[in-house]
């Protein structure tokens, strides 16, 4: 413990919960704050926090506070005099060798738990032998900006990039503010892991040329967690560090350039919060405001309230060179006969054409087809994922002792309870992602629940408790470690809330409008409710669209019901075509929904989603190899380049060579 940060810790010791709320009435604090001071079980810490970010302290002057202390109105003379005593007696952190001393290890830190991160990347979970570095895996595919006419601040169309550094370096993208996008599973965090990896490692040309300083912090952690400078303490720092939160504020303070990265909003528990959190302040550009920051997000979970500066980029997925590039660097490592193997059974199943432009899905499609001799054929994404689960189970199951087996089938089989938890979890208000350790155990059981850990379905990681004091930081002896617990990625959530959502929706004796005469369903809702439109209503299709596509492809019943809820949805009626093509059945019951949708305007914009616009040109697809009536096609800047073949002896397999070329 250094400096100032010594000297608040000392500060909270001095201070009772009457001192902390005398003061802050004495110094005219909002109403909010007095009242978070006289909740919190530290309140002495609250007011340290506030006192600093106010300025009423300082690392060089502490006068505002001692003199309140000593008004008549107030009366604590004899502890101004033991706080005066215990700044005197301490060197200030901005003694420059203390300084550089801080910031040296505050820097080594980083760098270290960094490097446990990048050097942990899992292709298949279930594969814990093989960790690969980033940089070994990582793979750029598409990337585009945001164009806005600088005059009339009207948005006008994606333009690319040629690499994931031009986010830090081109000029038509510069601002201190961005916001990096993109469909589940596209490898956001992936590309955040690289740019760390970048940075850690001086890679020439990246963020190490540019930036003093990188935090990256994972958003899915920081529910709760008001002062970023906690979230950095608690989630960054080794349990050891001999720094606090007011050494990593100073530090932060006087370096020159600091990139922060803010990745996953959309599985930030406070998302919909008051927006008191730091998080908030910094996307809102209230804090931070010379800092560059990079905030990762699902294209349907922009922040609502986002700094007018901000510059968007989106990932659009891979393409046929990004697809071919992972296979040699990652999967079969130039071997011509594996790669030619992965590639053939990619073309073989005509429906992973789409699915593997997601990096996702075509990494885990690419190992689990290296792996294995024999592949089946997909009709679905819902089928595809259905595999690789039961890839998962089959796998922990050849390690399994014999006498395991019956016992381990049965977790594979019955997993309603962690069905209803992840559906708990995603129809919330606020997104709850993840689980302490001894909850989750208590709902699933702990038999079931280290099934699911062995699988790697489930990942476990220790945090540090940080609900204690300043003091006890101190002695990190007295430092709590706690163990949470989240799903591998949050497409695994999803679909096992998708077995909740298609088992409730598509029980046959479920009204669309019930009555209150039938208590027995409040069992099967965790929102206590009984309509089916009210579940689907509480469900985003656009951020949620694999919980949708999974539940109408694992349960024919439910099917009909939640495409019709997203007909009469508006902006989603395009995106139901995605959920017909994941039932199973004869193809007559889907083109009764085809020609349903073909029957008004099908329009693809520059201003839809990828997935919407993906879902439009799927229905097109669709229509035309089953000669179903299409009314009107709309195309609203939506194309790069028309190409008019004149020449019948062109193939449809050359046209798109020639296409992907251009």
């Amino acid at each position: 413990m250094k400096g100032y940060g010594q000297f608040c810790v000392t500060l909270e010791s001095l201070l009772t919960r009457s001192h902390a709320e005398q003061l802050a009435t004495w110094f005219g604090y909002a109403p909010a704050s007095i009242d978070r001071i006289k909740s919190s079980d530290n309140p002495s810490r609250i007011l340290v926090q506030f006192m600093d970010e106010r300025g009423e302290i300082s690392p060089t002057d502490i006068s505002k506070l001692t003199e309140a202390l000593k008004h008549e109105n107030i009366g604590l003379g004899g502890v101004a005099v033991k706080i005066e005593e215990a700044f005197t007696n301490l060197r200030p952190l901005t003694d420059p060798t203390t300084a550089i001393n801080a910031k040296t290890e505050f820097l080594t830190e980083l760098k270290q738990t960094y490097e446990n991160q990048y050097n942990a990347v899992q292709p298949i979970p279930y594969i814990r032998d093989r960790l690969f570095c980033v940089d070994r895996v990582f793979v750029e595919g598409g990337i585009e900006y945001f164009i806005v006419n600088e005059r009339t601040r009207v948005c006008e169309r994606w333009g690319k990039l040629n690499s994931y550094n031009d986010i830090f370096h081109d000029g038509n993208i510069k601002s201190v503010r961005r916001i990096l996008e993109g469909e589940p599973g596209f490898g956001k965090s992936t590309l955040a892991l690289q740019v760390a990896y970048d940075w850690c490692n001086g890679i020439a040309g990246s963020v190490s040329d540019k930036y003093e300083i990188l935090i990256f912090l994972r958003l899915k952690q920081l529910g709760g967690v008001k002062s970023v400078y906690e979230a950095i303490r608690r989630f960054i720092l080794p349990k050891d560090s001999s720094l606090i939160e007011a050494d990593i504020k100073q530090i932060l303070k006087e370096s020159r350039s600091v990139l922060v990265i803010l990745d996953g909003f959309d599985e930030y528990p406070e998302q919909d919060g008051d927006g008191t959190s730091d998080v908030w302040s910094i996307i809102k550009m209230k804090m931070f405001q010379k800092f560059d920051v990079v905030l990762t997000t699902r294209t349907a979970c922009l922040p609502k309230d986002y700094a007018p500066q901000t510059k968007r980029i989106r990932l659009t997925g891979f393409d046929d060179r990004a697809q071919d590039e992972y296979i040699r660097k990652a999967v079969a490592c130039n071997d011509e006969a594996a790669v030619m193997k992965i590639k053939r059974r990619l073309l073989e199943n005509s429906v992973l054409a789409d699915l593997c432009q997601v990096p996702l899905f075509f990494v885990m499609f690419a190992h689990m087809s290296n792996e294995s001799e024999h592949l089946q054929q997909f009709k679905s994404v819902t089928s595809f994922f259905s595999y690789m689960i039961k890839c998962f189970h089959h796998h922990l199951k050849n390690k399994m002792r014999d006498e395991n087996v019956h016992r381990y089938d049965s977790f594979e089989e019955d997993h309603s309870e962690l069905d209803r938890v992840a559906f708990e979890a995603l129809c919330k208000e606020n997104q709850q992602l993840i689980w302490e350790k001894d909850e989750l155990c208590k709902r699933l059981g702990i038999d079931f629940y280290h099934q699911y850990v062995r699988l790697g379905i489930l990942v476990e990681e220790d945090v540090l408790d940080m609900r204690s004091s300043y003091t006890s930081m101190v002695a990190s002896n007295f430092i709590q470690e706690k163990t949470e617990v989240r799903f591998y990625h949050k497409l695994f959530c999803e679909w096992y809330a998708a077995h909740y959502l298609s088992s409730y929706v598509g029980r046959s004796d479920l009204r669309v409008i019930a009555t209150d005469d039938m208590p027995e369903e409040r069992h099967y809702n965790p929102l206590g409710r009984k309509d089916v439109s009210d579940i689907l209503k509480n469900l985003d299709p656009f951020d949620l669209q694999y919980v949708f596509r999974f539940a109408c492809g694992l349960n024919p019943n439910a099917s009909d019901k939640i495409i019709e809820h997203l007909k009469n949805t508006e902006n989603a009626h395009h995106f139901a075509v995605l959920c017909i093509l994941e039932k199973e059945g004869k193809i007559d019951s889907i083109l009764h929904s085809v020609r349903d949708l073909c029957s008004s305007t099908v329009e693809i914009s520059d201003k839809h989603t990828l997935i919407l616009q993906r879902s439009a040109i799927q229905l097109l697809h669709v229509a035309t190899q089953n000669q179903v009536s299409i009314s009107c096609v709309y195309l609203n800047k939506c194309y790069s380049i028309v190409v008019v073949y004149t020449s019948p002896h062109y193939t449809r397999q050359a046209k798109d060579r020639d296409i992907r070329g251009r």
